[in-house]
């Protein structure tokens, strides 16, 4: 007779006990769907590289979200498009128009210079085309406080600065605090963002591709494993209140890492825009089934330790979640 120890099937044998082997499940409000918001009102851009995917005008947007809504999607993240200099810009205009149509919707606002700016890269340069990392910070505190007034007009939401600036999060929290918002807008610090060739359709939808050089001094390298847990560490303590971690399926370790590093913290987990027109195409491809190989890689986030998953998937997953 086998060691009694070696059998393990009879434990998940069964679709309800295989469920148990999870260690959190795949639930509607654990899904965050990024969002193109452009200044052009009667915009419904398609988005070539990101099949499915558009870039919203405002008065398009409310018509898009209803659906979604009625579907349960809990959450998204705003990313600005802008094509003029308009002070209020798109997101701070889809934040007011949501929270009017949609109060219980739950908005973050990805805070970067990158789509605001002439040569696309996350900050201010100095002449020599470095980042002036100090004036950088200023600037994105001050949009971050922006978003933060803007949203809290009915209710307390959150900003996400993915600029990966040194110092960012101690300088929009002690810019919350100053205004009063310290303990009403959460704070969703992108840690560990590394320089990936998987942004690629992002960059199309955001129109934020770098006209000179590439983000590698300011994005963490792809083998920088101490280099992410250092970030991690750093962004915790400086006051952020999730941590992401992008892309997702590339850096799975890296997740552990953070849920390891930060096990009483919200941990998030982008699946960036190559990782979503990867399996996109594949599937188109045949190579496999959509709906399974979504559902797998978001199993794979839970497993690894994720609590939040920002993926282009979720309209898809909140239908899949009635099956």
């Amino acid at each position: 007779m086998s060691d009694i120890s070696s059998i393990l099937q009879g434990g998940y044998n069964h679709a309800t006990s295989r469920l148990w082997q999870s260690e959190r499940s795949l639930r509607k409000a654990s899904l965050m769907y990024p969002i193109f918001i452009t200044d052009i009102l009667d915009a419904e851009e398609n988005i070539s590289s990101l099949p499915g995917q558009k870039r919203w005008g405002i008065n398009k947007l409310e018509g898009f979200l209803k659906p979604l809504v009625e579907k349960g999607l809990k959450s998204l993240i705003l990313f600005g498009v802008p094509t003029t200099d308009d002070p209020d810009g798109p997101v701070i205009l889809a934040v007011k128009l949501i929270r009017d149509k949609f109060p219980e919707l739950f908005i973050a606002c990805d805070v970067c210079l990158c789509e605001y700016t002439d040569h696309g890269h996350c900050g201010y340069l100095n002449e020599d085309g470095t980042i002036d990392n100090l004036a950088s910070v200023k600037r994105i505190a001050e949009v971050a406080i922006n978003y933060s007034k803007a949203v809290f007009v009915k209710g307390a939401h959150c900003v996400a600065p993915s600029d990966m600036m040194d110092g960012r999060i101690k300088a929009i929290k002690e810019s919350l605090i100053r205004e009063n918002l310290g303990n009403k807008i959460l704070l969703m610090s992108y840690s560990a963002k590394f320089a990936s060739s998987f942004y690629g359709p992002f960059r199309e939808a955001a129109n934020s591709a770098p006209a000179f050089g590439d983000r590698k001094c300011y994005q963490l390298p792809p083998n920088g494993r101490g280099l992410a847990r250092r970030a991690i560490t750093r962004d915790l303590s400086e006051g952020a209140d999730i941590i992401i971690v992008k892309p997702g399926m590339p850096y799975l370790d890296i997740l552990r890492d953070a849920k390891e590093l930060c096990p009483d913290t919200p941990i998030a987990v982008y699946q960036v825009s190559g990782e979503f027109a990867m399996i996109w195409r594949s599937a188109e491809a045949n190579v496999f089934d959509l709906r399974t190989a979504v559902l797998e890689s978001m199993e794979s986030f839970l497993r690894a330790g994720a609590n939040l998953i920002l993926t282009y998937y979720t309209p898809q997953l909140l239908g899949w979640l009635d099956a």
